[in-house]
């Protein structure tokens, strides 16, 4: 039976209750359990542009014997709060709940599979983590909180219909403001200068080393094309202190950012390729 056919059940339930409610999918795994998954979602629109890459991730992984966890963090989806409310911290607390929720049930180091800046989330909430982690999943990972919080307040500015200079005088504005303690509403969500400057202030991914071996998947346009600076630059850091970051690209189209749903099943197959025939590789 193929994955994509594969029987998986998934439960949707509630964590906590009040402002502490945090929705969650549980798939649970097909036939013998062989680990634990935590989702962590990107950031914003791209969430709900990637919601079908990631049930069918989730499934995947569920057909190989994985219990995989989706929880829609604080103020996003259908848990308690407005996306104003959102805090970095306070992410991270989530993705500590749902990891006791799973070890609660599966008895195996977890993996924590992070897409767009949940990769960062991901890497941020790896150094801390007090269980033990089997190898990482990385989509598509942002190159720096920086750099990605410059890219959300360009949706602000409608910097592709200015040139550089006015985009760019216009984020350092934004920036400005949210440094006086404004909350800016960007693209239909309210950002709280708090959550802003974590973004902001997140260390590069090179210098955020998990606890355990990763891998990176990068989507790319075309066939033959590399993978970005990025990637590289973080293999060298990570692998210079003994931790194997594995990179894999594969072709594909955007789907974080297309505005109609769209899918990248070569990203689907790549990840069977690392975890379907046995144990993670490292």
């Amino acid at each position: 039976m193929t994955p994509e056919r594969a029987e998986v059940d998934t439960e949707p339930f509630f964590l906590g209750s009040g402002a502490d409610r945090r929705f969650c999918l549980f798939h649970r795994p097909a036939g013998a359990c062989r680990g634990a998954v935590l989702y962590v979602p990107p950031f914003a629109e791209e969430l709900n542009r990637t919601r079908r890459m990631a049930a069918l991730g989730a499934r995947r992984l569920a057909a190989h014997g994985y219990g995989v966890l989706q929880i829609d963090l604080l103020g996003t989806g259908d848990s308690a709060g407005d996306f104003a409310d959102a805090r970095w911290d306070a992410w991270k607390r989530d993705l500590d709940l749902g990891a006791a929720w799973l070890r609660a049930r599966i008895d195996a180091p977890l993996t924590l599979w992070g897409l767009r800046l949940g990769a960062l989330l991901a890497l941020d909430h790896a150094r801390t983590a007090a269980y033990p982690l089997a190898p990482l999943l990385l989509w598509q990972p942002v190159a720096s909180g920086s750099a990605y919080l410059t890219q959300f307040l360009r949706l602000r500015t409608a910097g592709a219909m200015l040139g550089d200079d006015a985009a760019q005088s216009g984020t350092k504005a934004l920036r400005a403001a949210l440094q006086t303690g404004e909350t800016l509403e960007i693209a239909g969500y309210d950002l709280s200068p708090e959550l802003a400057r974590a973004i902001d202030g997140l260390p590069a991914p090179d210098a955020m080393l998990p606890p355990a071996p990763a891998h990176w998947f990068e989507v790319l346009g075309a066939p033959g094309q590399a993978p970005g600076p990025a990637a590289a630059r973080v293999k060298a850091a990570w692998e210079g202190q003994g931790t194997v970051l594995h990179v894999h690209t594969v072709t594909g189209s955007p789907f974080w950012a297309t505005t109609a749903v769209s899918t990248c099943p070569a990203l689907l197959d790549a990840t069977d390729g690392v975890i379907g025939e046995g144990a993670h590789v490292v």
